[in-house]
């Protein structure tokens, strides 16, 4: 009986170690609390706080969804002057149902032959509508059914670090997406001695060979540009340019209308003043248009202007170079009357001329 009353009291007095112990863990509470020894909050459904401000990224997918079947590839085959095959590659953009379709004029520019192939694959043979040297726009033509053409944005409502896309046949691989922003726009740009292209909106999508004459569109899946140029130099990257949509819908227009554009015309052949030519003929200046043509008939024949003579002003602005002329024409008016100031041997002259239109290219 001692011996069952012994047990008894042993097992009381473990139980109350086992009590003591766990009371302990209850309400202990040191200050150097390992993290271990943190325990997590009643509430097991917390989740971190959603960020209200967190930019939206581009949904390209949706907008190259939306933009490709309009976009076709270009391949055109030319003979050099030495009659050797060379074949080439663009990009162009269905504006009509009815199959028009604008790329650059380099393009297609003494092209034999043009093909087209949509983006489900299908090919065309294409014609040339109309094309333009001075804006290198060109619109071509196939006979083709079920088209989707693109739809136009407006280019002055862009914002320069907005985001592009510049859809083209790259590298004449087949149509492809390159992503970018606006870099800037209402840029001006020499491409060729005579030629600058303006209201151009700079990009650094990445465009290739191949990519000319296709669409720059923004994120709503509008053609905002043309792209067409690219400055390719060592140490230069992602400096592309494509023509505003806004400024060559009126020769989009044109060309496919008439097939040409009708701009102030003066009737001459022209080229710059070069240090050759001062020698050759012994002109009195040298800077200014040197005028290798007079086409009879037209405003400079009957105004008295001469071969070798050097026009060095132009409705009051000064001539240094064909790009000045250039400038000055488009400024002006069928029908206007100007003032050109030239040089003839070692006087310097005055005559006028009223603008006619300018002819059909031949």
């Amino acid at each position: 009986m001692k011996r069952v009353k012994y047990l008894i009291i042993s097992f009381i007095l473990v139980l109350s170690l086992l009590f003591g112990v766990s009371c302990s863990f209850s309400w202990s509470s040191p200050s150097n609390s390992s993290p271990s020894q943190i325990t997590a909050p009643a509430d097991h459904n917390w989740s971190p706080p959603a960020e209200s401000n967190a930019p939206v990224l581009p949904d390209f997918v949706t907008v190259v969804n939306k933009v490709k079947p309009s976009v076709v590839a270009i391949n055109t085959v030319a003979y050099d002057i030495f009659n050797q095959l060379q074949e080439g590659a663009g990009s162009g953009w269905i504006i009509d149902e009815v199959g028009y379709i604008v790329t650059n004029n380099h393009v297609v520019d003494g092209a034999e032959s043009i093909t087209v192939v949509l983006d489900d694959g299908r090919t065309f043979p294409a014609r040339v509508v109309g094309s333009d040297a001075l804006t290198d726009l060109a619109v071509l033509k196939i006979d083709a059914k079920d088209l989707v053409k693109a739809n136009r944005g407006d280019s002055d409502e862009l914002e320069v670090g907005e985001w592009v896309l510049a859809i083209g046949n790259s590298l004449g691989l087949g149509v492809t997406p390159s992503e970018g922003i606006v870099r800037t726009s209402g840029a001006s740009v020499a491409v060729s001695p005579g030629q600058t292209l303006s209201d151009l909106i700079g990009t650094s999508a990445p465009i290739n060979p191949g990519n000319s004459g296709g669409p720059l569109v923004n994120m709503r899946g509008q053609v905002v540009g043309i792209t067409s140029v690219k400055i390719a130099m060592v140490g230069v990257e992602a400096m592309g340019w494509a023509m505003s949509i806004n400024s060559t819908m009126p020769t989009i227009t044109e060309l496919i209308n008439r097939g040409y554009v009708i701009r102030p015309y003066i009737g001459i052949n022209y080229s710059d003043v070069s240090q050759y030519l001062v020698w050759r003929y012994r002109l009195a200046v040298s800077e200014g248009i040197f005028v290798a043509e007079v086409f009879p008939g037209y405003p400079a024949d009957k105004a008295g202007l001469k071969s070798n003579d050097i026009i060095v002003g132009f409705n009051g602005q000064k001539i240094t170079n064909t790009e000045d002329l250039r400038s000055a024409l488009s400024a002006c008016q069928i029908g206007q009357r100007i003032e050109i100031i030239y040089w003839r041997g070692n006087a310097k002259k005055t005559t006028f001329a009223t603008l006619t239109e300018s002819p059909p290219p031949s």
